[in-house]
């Protein structure tokens, strides 16, 4: 069966803001049921979500897929666990940073591959301070007047 390539990535905005972005990956996600169906029809929210180790496996946690809206009794619960499926030499490696240094690993978003699997790209990120957050907020309010003036 073929899958035509569809154009749906949801981002997690909020990551940006929050974190400091060091190094991404792209993961593969355990998905049952009618979750893929709920991706493809873009009612998923990354807000909010994060990945966390259990029993040596990475699982991203708070990340909302609504319910297929035309599931039934065995439709898929909106915000359970799901593994996330990389190779063993990158689990490792994620392992090792947590553990030397306080980062985290953040969501940033989902997107469906030509094959028509779900893949989530997961970054490895430090908390920004507030003054890094205003810092930010002033870059891109310089960005946006300069692209103000240069229109007119």
């Amino acid at each position: 069966m073929t899958h035509k390539a569809q154009n749906i990535t949801i981002k997690n905005k909020k990551a940006f803001f929050e974190y400091e972005i060091l190094e991404t990956f792209v993961a593969g996600i355990q998905l049952v049921g009618t979750e893929i169906k709920s991706i493809r029809s873009s009612k998923v929210s990354l807000v909010d979500s994060y990945c966390q180790f259990q029993m040596g496996e990475l699982y991203v946690k708070n990340m909302h897929i609504s319910e297929y809206d035309f599931g039934n009794i065995n439709n898929h619960e909106a915000k359970r666990d799901r593994k996330l499926l990389l190779q063993k030499r990158e689990l490792g490696k994620l392992v090792k940073k947590l553990k030397e240094s306080g980062l985290t690993i953040v969501p940033l978003k989902l997107f469906i591959i030509e094959r028509g699997l779900a893949k989530l790209e997961i970054a490895l990120a430090k908390g920004k301070k507030v003054y890094d957050k205003r810092e930010t907020l002033k870059e891109k309010d310089s960005k946006r007047d300069m692209d103000r003036a240069m229109k007119h």
